[in-house]
């Protein structure tokens, strides 16, 4: 893939789709318009066909293509909508909307908890919550203990686990993060609305620990 040439590949988008993405995300078509070259940019970083493929995900993200995160895996693997180990333009432009300020929170959460949902099982357990959070405090540069990270996961679904039957429903996930908003401060990237930034920002969480679970 990567000998191909970038004008054989280049997918601008057309007025129409353009319109159409405006038009289905929180994107205007202005944004929609400079997501492409946001996206272009990505998308010939390393294979030159004008798709993202993770290498090219985590060169963006971290200026690194073989640096390995259970985060990152997981924005990757959302965005992939079609399942084919790449991201196509309408996949991004339909994905990172979840991010942009102007997205309604009831949005976010639903994201933020596919994101979660490690196995796909439609709930939240607490290996999976664990693992999220340890990949959160990896992002976030947090170097916490096994008993701190532990008691963190605890009082989490402590107060998140309204049922007590040992998993996060949606229901529980939205009522949770209703209450403490901070939890998703990651999912929103001013840039979005100004997108001028030279590089891809990374998606380092701005969250810090706090008694009552992971802000």
């Amino acid at each position: 893939m990567g000998c191909a040439s970038p004008k054989q590949f280049k997918r601008a988008p057309r007025h129409g789709d353009a319109a159409l993405l405006a038009k289905e995300t929180t994107f205007s078509l202005d944004e929609v318009k400079a997501l492409y070259e946001f996206f272009e940019k990505i998308s010939y970083s390393i294979f030159k066909d004008g798709l993202i493929h993770k290498e090219e995900f985590q060169l963006a993200l971290f200026r690194n293509s073989n640096r390995k995160s259970l985060f990152a895996d997981r924005i990757f693997d959302l965005f992939d909508m079609k399942r084919n180990g790449v991201i196509e333009f309408d996949e991004f432009a339909r994905s990172l909307q979840f991010f942009h300020p102007d997205t309604p929170m009831a949005d976010k959460i639903a994201f933020a908890f596919r994101l979660y949902d490690l196995r796909g099982t439609g709930s939240i357990e607490r290996e999976e919550l664990k693992e999220m959070v340890l990949a959160i405090l990896n992002e976030s540069d947090l170097l916490l203990s096994d008993d701190a990270v532990e008691q963190m996961v605890d009082q989490t679904f402590k107060e998140a686990d309204l049922n007590g039957d040992g998993k996060i429903d949606p229901d529980e996930w939205k009522a949770f993060t209703s209450a403490n908003p901070a939890l998703l401060n990651y999912m929103t990237l001013p840039y979005l609305k100004d997108m001028t930034m030279p590089s891809f920002p990374s998606f380092v969480l701005y969250s810090v620990t706090g008694d009552e679970g992971l802000y």
